[in-house]
């Protein structure tokens, strides 16, 4: 099977059925993007596929072979560049594990609304777990990117 991740086309011998997590973890050795519950429920395994977050242990190689795979390894632009400063400046990650997660969607939701509301993040972000419960600090980051990004 053939797939690209972070722009580059990755020719991966894998059943169909394989989930792109596994792909990207075990045979492209990218580990940003974390193993979590396996069902979807969690987040630590986002990633994007042509630009909108998506679950990567539960979607199947053949769904993304003519997809723009890209993990945390690869993100850039300027609202990842906000979330990432902020997640730095107010001490977001205590334990780490579900960051890569929570940066690839709290990403996607700046690039689809610059100015989000308390209620925007909390929907955006409602399906991202936080083991350690910095939910309040991640909340606030992604205002103080926003805030950054319109000024």
């Amino acid at each position: 099977m053939k797939i690209t991740v972070n722009g580059s086309s990755h020719e991966i011998d894998a059943p169909e059925d394989m989930p792109l997590l596994w792909a990207i973890r075990d045979r492209l050795k990218l580990t940003g993007t974390k193993y979590g519950c396996g069902v979807a429920q969690c987040g630590a395994c986002t990633v994007m596929v042509d630009g909108q977050p998506k679950r990567s242990c539960v979607t199947s190689l053949k769904f993304v072979t003519d997809a723009e795979i890209t993990t945390i390894e690869g993100m850039d632009g300027d609202e990842f560049q906000a979330i990432q400063n902020a997640w730095r400046a107010i001490d977001v990650p205590q334990c780490g594990f579900c960051q890569s997660g929570q940066v690839m969607t709290a990403t996607a939701l700046l690039k689809e609304k610059p100015a989000p509301s308390d209620t925007d993040i909390d929907n955006a972000l409602a399906g991202n777990i936080c083991r350690c419960a910095t939910y309040v600090r991640i909340r606030q980051a992604v205002r103080d990117a926003a805030d950054k990004l319109e000024a």
